[in-house]
C-alpha cells in the first residue's frame, strides 16, 4: 500500500507541475492551456511508472519514456498553426514538451528536479512576456478598402509617423493589405491613430 500511495504522490506531483506552466498560457490565452499540459504530464509520469514497474523480468524502462518524448511531437505539430505567413504556438508546444518531460521526471520520483524545471520554465516564460511586450514588436496585418494607388501613399506615410514599420504591402482591385510591426506598448495608440486618419475606409485587422 505504501508503494502505491507513493506511485499516486508521484503522478500528483507531475499533473500539478504541468498544470502550473498551463496555467501560464492560459493566462496568455494561448492554443494549449492548463488541462493540456496537466494531460500530458500526468500520461508521461503514468507511462515511466508503468515502464518501471508494471513489467516483471529482464526489461528496458528507457523504452517507453523515449516514446513519450517522440509520441509528445504529435501533440505539440496539433497546437502549431501557420496562419498568414506567420507560424503560431511554438512555444506552447514546447511547453508540452516540456511538461512531458516533467511528467517523466516525477515518475521517477525526481522531484527536485521537476520542481526546478517547472520554476525555470514558468520564469521562462513570463520573464519573456514581460520583455516583449514592453519592447518587443507585434505584427499586424492591415487590409483597407476601397483605396487607390495614392490614398495608400497617403496611408502609408501615415503609418510611419505613427511609428508603424512597414514589412510588406500589395494594392489588387482598390484593396490594399498591408503587414506592419508596431512596438507591443505603442500597438493601441498607432491602431487608433490610423483608423482616424482612415475614416470613409473599411479596415480589417489581423
Amino acid at each position: 500500500m505504501t508503494i502505491e500511495w507513493n506511485f499516486i504522490l508521484r503522478l500528483f506531483a507531475a499533473g500539478m507541475l504541468g498544470g502550473l506552466i498551463g496555467l501560464e498560457r492560459e493566462f496568455r490565452a494561448k492554443e494549449a492551456g492548463l488541462r493540456t499540459h496537466f494531460l500530458v504530464a500526468l500520461g508521461a509520469a503514468l507511462f515511466m511508472l508503468i515502464s518501471q514497474y508494471a513489467f516483471t523480468g529482464r526489461f528496458d524502462a528507457s523504452r517507453v519514456a523515449a516514446q513519450v518524448v517522440s509520441g509528445i511531437g504529435f501533440i505539440g505539430a496539433g497546437v502549431i498553426i501557420f496562419q498568414k505567413n506567420v507560424v503560431r504556438g511554438v512555444t506552447t508546444a514546447a511547453g508540452l514538451w516540456v511538461a512531458a518531460a516533467i511528467g517523466l521526471a516525477c515518475g521517477s520520483g525526481m522531484y527536485v528536479i521537476a520542481i526546478a524545471a517547472t520554476l525555470m520554465a514558468v520564469l521562462c516564460l513570463e520573464t519573456m512576456h514581460f520583455i516583449t511586450r514592453h519592447y518587443g514588436e507585434k505584427s499586424v496585418e492591415l487590409t483597407i478598402s476601397p483605396v487607390s494607388s495614392a490614398k495608400l501613399v497617403e496611408l502609408m506615410n501615415v503609418m510611419k509617423q505613427l511609428g508603424m514599420d512597414i514589412h510588406s504591402f500589395s494594392l489588387t482591385e482598390s484593396v490594399a493589405q498591408v503587414r506592419v510591426h508596431i512596438r507591443q506598448k505603442n500597438v493601441e495608440k498607432a491602431i487608433s491613430g490610423f483608423l482616424e486618419s482612415a475614416k470613409g475606409l473599411t479596415v480589417e485587422i489581423s
